[in-house]
């Protein structure tokens, strides 16, 4: 375990989630072998060469010893020598082709199992990405399928070779003489046994170290940073956190003893079983040869029965510890599938629809949605905006304000009801195009960890550079650029970290000037900013706006006001719709939030105006 290692032996959690081990299961995961039947065939071949080979120059010994040493022949024995080295060379050679042949096919195996995944992703719906971990989708497609490739060049090869060696071994000792195959045979158990006992020990104690170094680390990691050994000292704590680390310290010295002195003894056991076997070998040779007067036996005959002896062990060693590999390889390509099997809810009709252009009349007819059916999250959603009008959607937090524009851009689609554009289903779209007709600017900007420049081409790959210049000059994000060292080139880092909140907002709406959509959806694009910064995208949205028509969710009275219409929104249902004026004599809903939330935010920029004003 330590290292990176993986055990020999099967954690109580893969016990307990084994995979199925189905026929439909194998012919799928050889499915992607059969692309590469020729090379695996090759490699197949290449293996059984080379196994005949490696046993040869054991066989050879034999030769060696009866014709070359006992039979004083000092050419026949340069001969054999040199044969021997010969084959041993050319063995090796075989060995470092078929080893670059198979890294070629379990790489690429990999890679189409990596694309085709990746690909599969791309066009799963966001509900999947909502309710995923990310750090599980990261896994599956780096650790889990690079385990593929050790499965091809490990486990698959590594079985076929080990069962070669097993076989052409236990025929040439069967050949040489079949009491003293029969006698290597019974020992190999006694090879066998003490290694996977004392070797399962050897695990099972390296794991529990291994958790408790991760305990220390964790101690390490907590106790020693900045914020921790505030709290700690803030607290008194540390003859605490001394006593905690120093007993988790000594718990882990003693299993790394316990684990050194089991193999200790683990060697000791191996070197008796490995003196033992040749032994018995040459004790019965012996009597075969010198008691019963065998003269089919020879010296030779007996060293070649002693070294195979020796290629049998670790061949059938590894044999026995199939099992691991194969539940291991089993549970991997179970968890690819799962992906791969998951269903792309949001595809394109097969009839699909790409019109010339759009006029951007938005419409929704009685649109209900839920994630789960024990829980809608909007009911009965009917209204419409004409081409270049404006909406803004207002309601408490949860009422379903995001998941209507996530519904016009197919991110997710209807249960019942429609969302139209032009009169036209958004389901009977072509995806593309009406993903490219509409663009969004949401509360939490996601930016790329690269260029300013490359960030803004994301929306547009043909903007020029007088594109980019507009579009950010409208969103006043082009003065502060200017200023930066590098200007559209600089780096703006993971997620955009070297920029503030407004930067990166100001950016994302050049973003979206330069896709240049018929329809605008913002959602919540100016919620917690700086005034300054709200005030610079307050100007950046105009432009943005100007003649598209537009959904806007937002929490600033002022950009609420701006819209030619209002919806409010409560559980799911449209409670309320009208203009700001109209909303607020109905004294219901509206009047409450503009009581509670936008009037506040209305005063307080008036203050602000009115500090201005003094100062000024």
């Amino acid at each position: 375990m330590r290292g990176g290692r993986r055990g020999r032996y099967l954690t109580e959690e893969e016990k307990a989630n084994k995979p199925e081990v189905t026929l439909e299961l194998v012919k799928r995961i050889f499915s992607y072998l059969v692309p590469f039947a020729p090379q695996m065939i090759l490699v197949l071949v290449l293996i059984i060469v080379s196994s005949a080979f490696s046993l040869l120059p054991s066989l050879l010994t034999g030769r060696i010893i009866d014709d070359g040493l006992i039979g004083r022949d000092f050419n026949l024995l340069v001969k054999l020598i040199g044969l021997s080295f010969g084959v041993l060379i050319l063995s090796n050679l075989i060995d470092v082709l078929n080893a670059q042949l198979n890294t070629w096919i379990s790489q690429h195996i990999t890679l189409n199992m990596k694309t085709e995944l990746y690909y599969h992703l791309q066009y799963l719906s966001q509900s999947f990405f909502s309710t995923s971990k990310q750090g599980e989708i990261i896994t599956r497609m780096t650790s889990d399928i690079n385990g593929v490739q050790r499965v091809v060049a490990g486990t698959l090869v590594s079985f076929i070779q080990n069962v070669s060696l097993v076989i052409l071994a236990l025929i040439a000792m069967f050949q040489k003489n079949w009491i003293l195959a029969l006698l290597g045979c019974v020992l190999v158990p006694f090879f066998i046994l003490p290694t996977k006992y004392v070797g399962k020990r050897r695990w099972e104690l390296t794991r529990i170290a291994q958790q408790k170094y991760d305990e220390i680390n964790q101690i390490l990691n907590e106790t020693l940073s900045v914020s921790g050994q505030q709290l700690v000292k803030i607290f008194a704590n540390e003859e605490m956190e001394y006593e905690k680390y120093e007993r988790t310290a000594k718990e882990m010295t003693e299993l790394n003893i316990k684990e050194s002195i089991a193999g200790r003894w683990f060697r000791m056991v191996m070197n008796v079983f490995t003196s033992i076997g040749p032994m018995l070998i040459y004790l019965v040779g012996g009597y075969l040869m010198i008691i019963k007067g065998n003269d089919q036996l020879s010296v030779g005959d007996i060293t070649v029965m002693v070294a195979l002896l020796g290629r049998l062990y670790r061949p059938v060693n590894s044999l026995l510890n199939l099992q691991v590999d194969l539940i291991r390889s089993m549970a991997l390509f179970t968890r690819l599938f799962d992906y791969f099997d998951m269903p792309i809810e949001i595809q394109n009709s097969p009839e699909a629809i790409v019109p010339a252009n759009i006029s951007g009349n938005l419409s929704f007819e009685n649109a209900n949605f839920h994630y789960s059916e024990d829980k809608e999250i909007l009911k009965d959603i009917s209204f419409s905006v004409e081409e270049g009008k404006s909406v803004a959607i207002v309601g408490p937090s949860g009422s379903g304000k995001t998941t209507i524009t996530n519904l016009v851009v197919r991110l997710y689609d209807v249960i019942a009801g429609a969302v139209k554009i032009d009169g036209i289903d958004v389901r009977d779209l072509d995806l593309k195009f009406l993903r490219s007709s509409v663009g969004m600017v949401t509360q939490e900007t996601y930016l790329f960890n690269g260029s300013i420049r490359e960030n803004l081409l994301y929306a547009n790959q043909n903007s020029k550079e007088e594109d980019l210049i507009a579009a950010c000059k409208d969103a006043n994000i082009h003065e502060f650029i200017m200023t930066l060292p590098q200007g559209y080139d600089t780096q703006i880092g993971n997620r955009g970290t070297k920029l503030s909140g407004g930067e990166k907002q100001r950016l994302s709406i050049a973003r979206a000037i330069l896709k240049n959509p018929k329809i605008m959806i913002l959602d919540e694009a100016t919620s917690s900013l700086d005034s300054i910064s709200e005030s610079l995208i307050q100007d950046a949205i105009l432009p943005l706006l100007q003649g598209r028509t537009s959904i806007v969710i937002a929490h600033r009275l002022s950009t609420i006001m701006s819209a030619d219409e209002i919806l409010v929104l409560k559980e799911g249902r449209i409670v309320e719709q009208g203009t700001h004026r109209e909303l607020l004599m109905k004294n219901g809903v509206y009047t409450e939030l503009y009581e509670t939330q936008f009037r506040k935010a209305l005063d307080e920029h008036l203050e602000i105006e009115e500090k201005k004003q003094k100062v000024g």
